[in-house]
């Protein structure tokens, strides 16, 4: 096991590493933000479900049966515009939740009754907007070329994303929120901040508060907070210094280690006759293969629970016909969520299911 994976040795048994898994894109820093998508954002205009990440593709297929259909976590720091792990089919990026106080009062603090009442008279007019958008497009839809009617049909498809959030909202408005189990906490910075959000991200998938959530690291983690004196993206691009990939390894390892303990932590969480560990498909990666090269390809990938055989090494073939996609791991991953086969199979640049 590498050096920088020895935090995860006592989690061995519940996870899979891979080797040789990317979506084939090459386009750097921006192309990290793919890793969930397999799209680059500028290349999504031309596609039917666009730039969606497996996240929001699953919040829109079961996210109906929770408070939250999905929770986006990171902050807005970093670079290239903050926070890109999240995308919807129609095109539209996913504001993060951007601290541990702030996904506290998502999962415990409930509205007042006069924000309640407020929010759905909001609701309400929300919804005649909605209903007046719509009998406006049906109209024009009669007199307009084939061209503009498929520029339409992606404005229905943005008006329909609108409408579900909205039902959505209006079911959970007056149902109370689980009880908090430990008093709201502060926002520190986002090394200090990574386990306590580990922990609630375990408590919301506990109290089926949401199915589906993702948790970016990203450019805000400063290495000052674990006495590394240089950044993390300098660190990254480390020109194969060993003083700087050694502070890099510790940066990862301090990840690598929480993510570890957020395994055990569903591991400890009953789900029916099986644990929550068992009923969860938790995904650790990245859209960088080498962040000191720029490749994209051949990313790190780890895949743990989610009731699959671990505890394996498997390595898939990196080029030629018998390539395979990382979005054909996504796709398993879709369809032991009930996802329908049909539904997903073109995934990014999926060519199937990984088996």
């Amino acid at each position: 096991m590498p050096s920088f994976l020895e935090p995860l040795r006592e989690n061995r048994d519940q996870f899979t590493l891979f080797r040789g898994l990317d979506h084939g894109v090459k386009a750097g820093h921006f192309a990290a933000h793919t890793f969930l998508s397999g799209v680059l954002n500028s290349e999504a205009q031309n596609r039917p479900d666009g730039n969606v990440t497996l996240d929001q593709f699953l919040a829109d297929e079961i996210g109906t049966a929770t408070r939250f259909p999905s929770l986006t976590v990171k902050s807005e720091g970093g670079i290239h515009g903050g926070c890109q792990i999240a995308w919807t089919k129609s095109g539209v990026r996913v504001p993060p939740i951007t601290g541990p106080a702030e996904l506290f009062d998502h999962l415990f603090v409930s509205d007042s009754q006069e924000r309640q009442a407020r929010r759905r008279q909001k609701n309400d007019l929300q919804a005649s907007i909605l209903d007046s958008v719509r009998e406006e497009a049906n109209r024009l839809s009669k007199r307009i070329n084939q061209e503009d009617r498929a520029k339409l049909d992606e404005y229905f498809t943005s008006v329909r994303d609108v409408e579900k959030r909205l039902e959505l909202r209006q079911r959970w408005t007056n149902l109370p929120k689980p009880t908090a189990p430990f008093d709201k906490p502060a926002n520190r910075n986002a090394v200090e901040d990574l386990p306590l959000l580990y922990e609630l991200i375990a408590l919301a998938l506990q109290t089926d508060c949401t199915r589906v959530a993702t948790l970016e690291i990203g450019g805000d983690f400063l290495p000052q907070h674990l006495d590394v004196t240089r950044d993390y993206h300098g660190l990254s691009h480390h020109g194969n210094d060993p003083d700087a990939i050694e502070s890099l390894i510790k940066l990862e390892r301090y990840q690598i280690e929480h993510f570890g303990k957020f395994l055990m932590r569903l591991a400890g969480m009953q789900d029916g006759d099986r644990t929550l560990l068992d009923s969860t498909a938790v995904l650790f990666g990245s859209g960088m293969g080498d962040a000191n090269s720029h490749k994209n390809s051949d990313l790190p990938i780890i895949l743990a629970g989610g009731s699959y055989r671990h505890g394996e090494f498997r390595q898939v073939p990196r080029e030629g016909i018998n390539k395979v996609p990382l979005s054909n791991l996504f796709v398993d991953i879709a369809q032991r969520m009930g996802v329908e086969v049909g539904i997903f199979e073109s995934f990014g640049n999926s060519t199937g299911r990984f088996s």
